[in-house]
């Protein structure tokens, strides 16, 4: 399976251990200031995209001169940089994935944003390719239909998320079960957790948000 990386300017608190040691594998595209992170890690990214208005002219002007590639939009726009970079990622990159760090933590409404971008129809069929990660959960997103998923080996907790109604959802061999539940609203089914190493649910209708968590 290949993979994209996308790094967006969140703190750098939020970024998972295996970020920080700079041990994430694949190609990249550099989200505002995650340009600027990614080039003091030593990375180039194949993008670099957003209005830019979280870096100084020095910062911008090496950005500029080190990435062939700059997607520069104005800071008065309808889209975020995220959104920006997540359609210039789907729509001109070939990946089987595309992971993006830095986009949790700071500010909700850019969270927010993110996470509720999968409803968009232009991102919906996209929806289970895309994750984000941070030092504490990874989100992944789901389409109707029967599932197994792996449990992560540093991960205790497993949430499932309606981001919309969802119809006959099943939670099979879970630490909680759920039998043909129909859910009229967005709801977070929180605290739950695997059995073994893998779990089973299945759904008809919506789209949900599967978290896996630490503390």
């Amino acid at each position: 399976m290949t993979h994209l990386n996308l790094l967006v300017g969140g703190p750098t608190s939020e970024w998972p251990e295996q970020l920080s040691a700079g041990k994430v594998s694949g190609d990249w595209i550099g989200v505002d200031r995650g340009t600027l992170r990614l080039l003091n890690m030593g990375i180039t990214p194949l993008v670099a995209i957003g209005d830019f208005d979280s870096l100084s002219p020095e910062e911008l002007k090496r950005v500029k001169s080190a990435v062939s590639d700059i997607r520069q939009a104005i800071p008065e726009k309808d889209e975020t940089d995220t959104q920006l970079a997540v359609t210039v990622a789907l729509q001109e990159f070939n990946y089987d994935r595309l992971d993006i760090y830095g986009a949790t933590g700071g500010r909700l409404d850019h969270f927010l944003a993110n996470l509720w971008m999968v409803l968009e129809p232009r991102y919906r069929q996209y929806a289970p390719r895309i994750r984000f990660i941070d030092k504490q959960n990874t989100i992944t997103f789901y389409a109707p239909g029967s599932y197994e998923i792996q449990k992560e080996p540093d991960k205790k907790y497993l949430a499932f998320v309606t981001l919309e109604k969802v119809d006959h959802l099943n939670l099979m061999d879970e630490k909680y079960t759920l039998k043909d539940a129909n859910v009229t609203r967005s709801i977070s089914y929180a605290s739950n957790e695997f059995i073994g190493n893998t779990g089973h649910f299945s759904f008809e209708s919506g789209t949900v948000a599967v978290i896996q968590s630490k503390d």
